[in-house]
C-alpha cells in the first residue's frame, strides 16, 4: 500500500545527478550521491511499497534499468502485524519492506530513491518524470503503484485506532480475533457481503447503522443471521487495548465490541492519473485506476499495480502479484 504523498526533508541535490537510498536503512532517510548522470530509465516506478518493489524485483531480475520513487509512507503502516503473505506471516509490514529493499541491493539495475513524483508526461518510449527535489527522469515505461490514502471520518476517535482497534480486512486481522465479538460499521449495500463473509471468523457481529439507511428486507436477513442492528450516529470511539473499542452513540447506550471493522471512503495518494488522463473506474469505496490483464492503464506504456487498481480486498499478496505481473508485463512490451 504506497503513499507519496509527501517526502521526506532532504539536502538539495543538483539537477543532473540522481539521489539514492542507502540499501541498509530500513527507514530511506539518510541518502548518498551518486554521481552517475541521468540516462534513460527502462521503467520508473511511482511508489516503492509491496507493488512498486515487487514489480522492481522482475525487472532487476530481467537486467532492465529500473528507479523506484517512494516516500516511505506506505498505507498499512499503522499496522502492527500483517498476514496472509507465504514466508512472512505475522511479520509487521515495515520490517518486510526493509528485507526487500535489502534484497533488491544485490541487483545493480535497481535504484531506491526517496522523493516524491510531482508531475509525469509525454508518450511510451519517452515518459518524464519530476521530482519533488526538480529532478527530471526519463524512462520508456511507467508503473504507478502510488497506492491510495483512507479518508478518515470525523469522529473523534477514528482515526486514532485506525490499524488497531479499527480494521478493514478480515483475511488480514480476522484469524487473531477469531470467535470474539465483532462490530461492523455499514457502509452502504456492499456491507451485506462483509456480514456473509465474517460468519466464517464469528458468530458474534454487531451491526452499526451511523445513519445510514438499512431497507426492511435487509435488516429481515440480519435478523434471520442473528446480527443485531444499532441505530443512531457514531459521536466517538474509544480504544481500549490493542483490539477493544467503545462506540458511544447519539441516541442509546454505549456499545463495547472486541474488534470494530470499516470501511472509509479513500482516494488515490496522488493525482498523477489525472494529470495523464487516464480511465478509472468507480467502486462504492472511491476511484481506483482501469487496467486491462497485462497491468496497463488506458494511456500505452503506463502499467499500475496494488491498492491503486484494487477495488475489491486489498492486502499485500494481492498487491505484491499485481506489481509482478506488471514488471514482468512492462518488460515483455519492451521486447525487440
Amino acid at each position: 500500500m504506497d503513499d507519496i504523498l509527501a517526502a521526506a526533508s532532504l539536502p538539495p541535490v543538483s539537477s543532473l545527478y540522481r539521489r539514492t537510498i542507502l540499501p541498509t536503512s530500513p527507514d530511506p532517510i539518510s541518502a548518498i550521491y551518486n554521481t552517475e548522470p541521468i540516462t534513460m530509465d527502462d521503467v520508473i516506478i511511482i511508489g516503492g511499497s509491496f507493488a512498486g518493489l515487487a514489480a522492481a524485483l522482475q525487472l532487476g531480475r530481467a537486467r532492465r534499468k529500473v528507479t523506484v520513487l517512494d516516500t516511505g509512507l506506505p498505507r498499512n503502516r499503522f499496522a502492527g502485524r500483517s498476514h496472509g503473505m507465504l514466508g512472512h506471516d505475522h511479520k509487521p509490514p515495515l520490517d518486510i519492506l526493509a528485507e526487500a529493499r535489502l534484497q533488491l541491493a544485490r541487483y545493480p539495475a535497481i535504484r531506491l530513491v526517496n522523493a516524491r513524483a510531482d508531475s509525469v508526461s509525454g508518450a511510451i518510449d519517452d515518459f518524464s518524470v519530476l521530482t519533488g527535489d526538480g529532478e527530471s527522469l526519463k524512462a520508456r515505461r511507467l508503473i504507478l503503484s502510488y497506492g491510495i490514502v483512507d479518508q478518515m471520518p470525523d469522529v473523534p476517535g477514528f482515526a486514532e485506532g485506525w490499524g488497531t482497534s479499527i480494521i478493514p480486512c478480515p483475511y488480514c486481522d480476522g484469524f487473531e480475533v477469531a470467535d470474539q465479538h465483532w462490530g461492523l460499521i455499514w457502509s452502504g449495500p456492499q456491507s451485506m457481503n462483509q456480514v456473509r463473509l465474517f460468519h466464517d471468523w464469528t458468530d458474534s457481529l454487531t451491526v452499526f447503522t451511523d445513519g445510514h439507511d438499512i431497507p426492511p428486507d435487509i435488516r429481515a436477513d440480519l435478523e434471520r443471521r442473528n446480527t443485531p442492528v444499532v441505530d443512531g450516529r457514531i459521536t466517538e470511539i474509544a480504544r481500549h487495548g490493542d483490539h477493544n473499542a467503545t462506540l458511544k452513540l447519539d441516541s442509546g447506550p454505549d456499545v463495547a465490541v472486541d474488534i470494530l471493522f470499516a470501511h472509509p471512503r479513500n482516494k488515490p495518494s496522488a493525482s498523477l492519473h489525472e494529470i495523464l488522463g487516464l480511465a478509472t473506474v468507480a467502486t462504492p469505496l472511491g476511484i481506483v485506476l482501469k487496467v486491462d490483464e497485462r497491468r496497463e492503464t488506458s494511456l500505452p506504456g503506463i502499467y499500475a499495480a496494488g491498492d491503486l487498481t484494487n477495488p475489491t480486498l486489498p492486502s499485500v499478496t494481492t498487491a505484491s502479484w499485481q506489481g509482478a505481473m506488471a514488471g514482468i508485463f512492462a518488460q515483455q512490451s519492451m521486447l525487440v
